[in-house]
């Protein structure tokens, strides 16, 4: 079934934009207050996109939070009477003039022109989604309002192709690693409606937001003005809007599906390039490696950089060859690259995720055409898999960081460091000072050679635990290995020697005097123990396993 008409995006209006905002506090509109309504049946059956069980347990209720969730979540056409008594502030013709309402024949394409008559039980319905939005950070507990184009779930179509998202796993996911540490400025790269934005302003003196899209950038300023917040608005592709300018922080979560392109792959029912909202435009990962070589010059010292993408995997290449070369520019820059592959899909499966993404399903006569013209496009770079995770950038705080004209010219120079691995756990803890201290760990590591390593007391993080393998009544483990239980929730593989040294590491002594004690007991070579053992150490601090 092809998209709605788009309705126009919500209209800035200060005062009645005020009047919502008292609504919604006074409903209250909260994701506590509406979990509490659906309950954890219906609660649970909507977070998978099946609205059944909330319209069963929401009809009869009349109280305003109730009144609010099927009108902008579920798409229930509600009488004129209920939105008044819901919006007794903004009143009815206030959310006209903001665009959340219209008639319930058609969307309102005016803009919030649309008119309805007084008749207390004339059906509304709403022209965009509005929901409750709540988190914890160190500045303490957010609630908020967040606008986006109604979901599938409520129109019962496929999304549009300029179709400004809410706030999805995606985006929970970016929230969740994003260092929040103080900074001066910081820019949402991409910001769609703006959440990331949003969330920076608690933590950075300065935000900038940009995004190609007029539409998304309207319901970001919607969004910040709903809830109080100032926000600085660029249009433009990618880097564009802010050439020249560095910040101390850039978060993006680009459009970085990778959709088929040519004609080729496009049929008269459907053009798999209209996605807008999450297709960069480019054939294959393209976009992600055009970022990645530009970001570097964007980044001030002691900048950081967190993006979600996706990388395809090519047959017989290993899993980050495409991510290696896109580092490239930021390794000859002095930026540290950390790239951390959380999942991994054949791209039969990643067709079929992205086709129902966009809500076109296998019930859909397009579905196999599409899925064709995605394996077809695959096929042609020969791809075997496609990957997606993490990309982390950090530019050292040090000074100068040019590259040295000559060799040997500038002695405080070093090439950017680039750490890739594959972890897919998920540990106790903040991810984001997780991910952050690793960081930092990759730059003091790469000042720190194999002496200076062994002279550090280092400290065994407590969520270190180490698990011993043997087959029944032996004394000897056939397997030894430290689990980490926060952060990445990784499992590492260890030697006798490995295990004994960590286990030692409580600060009293220097690594070089743990290490030699340990090979006193287990009669193990002091020099080969230290080839073997140093470069897991080190990896066992960018990890947080260790700590220097």
């Amino acid at each position: 079934m092809p998209p709605d008409a788009p309705s126009a995006p919500p209209r800035t209006l200060p005062s009645q934009i005020a009047a919502l905002r008292a609504d919604l506090l006074a409903a209250p509109y909260t994701s506590e207050a509406t979990e509490a309504l659906l309950g954890p049946v219906a609660a649970s059956a909507l977070a998978r996109e099946n609205a059944v069980p909330a319209r069963r347990v929401l009809a009869p209720l009349r109280e305003p939070a109730a009144v609010l969730l099927r009108l902008f979540t579920l798409g229930v056409l509600v009488p004129r009477s209920l939105v008044q008594r819901a919006l007794p502030t903004l009143g009815v013709e206030g959310a006209l003039q903001l665009g959340l309402l219209g008639p319930a024949s058609a969307p309102g394409p005016s803009g919030g022109e649309d008119h309805t008559d007084d008749d207390p039980d004339t059906p509304l319905r709403a022209l965009i989604d509005l929901s409750p939005y709540s988190a914890s950070d160190d500045a303490g507990e957010i609630t908020w309002w967040i606008a986006s184009d109604l979901s599938e779930l409520a129109t019962g179509r496929e999304l549009g192709p300029e179709h400004v998202l809410g706030v999805g796993g995606a985006s929970l996911t970016l929230a969740r690693i994003t260092p929040r540490q103080p900074v001066g400025s910081v820019l949402d790269l991409g910001c769609g409606g703006g959440i990331q934005a949003m969330h920076a302003t608690r933590h950075a003196e300065r935000v900038v937001a940009t995004d190609l899209s007029a539409r998304a950038l309207a319901f970001a300023a919607f969004n910040a003005a709903l809830n109080g917040i100032d926000l600085e608005l660029r249009q433009g592709s990618l880097l564009e809007p802010v050439a020249g300018e560095t910040f101390d922080l850039i978060v993006s979560n680009p459009p970085f599906v990778i959709t088929p392109r040519g004609n080729s792959v496009r049929s008269a029912d459907h053009d798999p390039t209209v996605w807008t909202y999450r297709d960069g435009g480019r054939a294959g990962d393209t976009l992600l490696a055009e970022l990645l070589t530009a970001l570097p010059g964007h980044l001030a010292a002691d900048g950081r950089a967190v993006l979600l993408g996706n990388w395809e995997i090519t047959d017989g290449a290993a899993w980050d060859a495409h991510p290696r070369a896109w580092s490239e520019t930021a390794a000859a820059d002095g930026v540290d690259t950390w790239v951390i592959q959380r999942e991994q899909e054949d791209p039969a499966q990643y067709a079929e995720t992205w086709a129902r993404d966009a809500g076109i399903t296998d019930r859909d006569p397009r579905w196999a055409t599409l899925l064709g013209s995605w394996l077809e496009d695959f096929a042609a770079r020969d791809v075997d898999g496609i990957g997606f995770g993490y990309l982390l950038l950090r530019r050292p705080g040090r000074a100068p960081h040019a590259s040295p004209a000559a060799p040997g010219t500038d002695t405080s120079f070093r090439r950017g460091v680039l750490r890739t691995e594959v972890a897919t756990g998920t540990g106790t803890g903040s991810l984001a000072t997780h991910l952050a201290d690793g960081l930092t760990a990759l730059d003091v590591l790469a000042d720190l050679d194999d002496e200076s390593l062994e002279a550090r007391r280092l400290v065994r993080a407590a969520d270190v635990l180490e698990r011993r393998h043997l087959t029944p009544g032996a004394w000897d483990p056939m397997l030894i290995e430290l689990a980490q239980g926060a952060g990445l929730a990784r499992v590492v593989r260890a030697d006798q020697v490995l295990a004994a040294t960590v286990g030692a590491l409580d600060g009293t002594l220097t690594l070089g005097q743990v290490l030699a004690a340990v090979c006193a007991l287990t009669d193990d070579d002091p020099d080969q123990a230290r080839e073997r053992v140093l470069p897991l150490v080190r990896d066992l601090v960018v990890t947080g396993m260790v700590s220097l």
